[in-house]
């Protein structure tokens, strides 16, 4: 029953998409042609892809949103896809989420059926299996981001010399944020494509940057910026961001220097092993051979 139920749903969401099985009425195909009627939302059939979408998304965005709580992630997902220019919203990664969930819960049932396991792992398989595939695709969003904020990072004090000299040689702030960005190619530069956009929408330079500032989340840009917001108030503005550059600069070095101090680190942690294995297998056999004697 259960096969016959998704069978009859599936194939009446596929011919809903068919124009000879769901004609559309008249007034519906003649609304884009009337004066304001390309404003109005298309109305919706019972059984159609659309209205699926439309009661799904809510679900999907719930479940994700609770299951990325539960699991400790509290950075906003439409934050961190905004800040690394995904063209997914939220909603349409949670209903992506759910997808694939329910397909890897479809396969494990498979499997699950077919091998015929204990209880307890047809409950673990059937649970868990959806759960990481959920999980993988908020990983690779964290993982995303996370790069993306590295990257800025690393690239912020060769970004901000040249704001430095462009202001220096007698651009505006606001030519010389445009000017990086259509010659730039990293991710500064794309962050600062949107910083235009948004200059151009009303915002002044200062909003703009600072809301870039908080969607990015980096300390060192958020230090730039209010060097930045100086721009108006004094004539030496050059001179200031070469400094905070070379601060930026500084800390980049810092970073470098502890990771290369980790790693070094990390190199002895086989050779331990390899040492202490082989010796404790040597003292085993002397320690095993005094045991017998004594115990004969």
């Amino acid at each position: 029953m259960a096969s016959v139920l998704l069978v009859g749903i599936g194939s009446t969401l596929i011919l809903s998409e068919r124009r000879w099985f769901a004609r559309r009425p008249m007034d519906e195909r003649l609304q884009p042609y009337v004066p304001g009627g390309w404003q109005r939302p298309p109305r919706l059939g019972v059984l159609s892809v659309g209205t699926f979408r439309e009661v799904i998304r809510p679900l999907a965005t719930s479940v994700g949103d609770l299951v990325g709580q539960v699991f400790g992630v509290r950075d906003d997902l439409p934050t961190r896809l905004a800040r690394i220019h995904s063209p997914l919203d939220a909603t349409a990664l949670r209903v992506r989420q759910l997808g694939w969930a329910a397909g890897v819960m479809a396969a494990a049932a498979a499997v699950v059926m077919a091998a015929s396991p204990p209880p307890a792992l047809i409950v673990l398989t059937l649970v868990g299996a959806p759960l990481l595939a959920f999980l993988v695709i908020e990983q690779q969003v964290i993982s995303a981001s996370t790069r993306w904020q590295r990257r800025l990072f690393l690239e912020l004090p060769v970004v901000s010399e040249q704001i430095g000299m462009l202001l220096s040689a007698g651009f505006s702030l606001g030519g010389a944020l445009d000017r990086i960005s259509q010659r730039g190619t990293g991710v500064c530069a794309r962050d600062l494509q949107r910083v235009g956009r948004r200059i151009r929408q009303g915002l002044s330079e200062s909003e703009a940057l600072e809301e870039w500032a908080e969607l990015a989340d980096v300390a060192a840009l958020h230090r730039l910026v209010s060097v930045l917001s100086l721009n108006r108030d004094t004539g030496d503005l050059g001179r200031l961001i070469a400094e905070e550059a070379k601060s930026v600069r500084r800390e980049v070095h810092r970073q470098l220097i502890t990771q290369i101090d980790r790693r070094a680190q990390q190199v002895w942690i086989p050779v331990t092993v390899a040492t202490l294995v082989p010796g404790t297998l040597l003292l085993a056999v002397p320690f095993l051979q005094a045991m017998r004697l004594f115990g004969t």
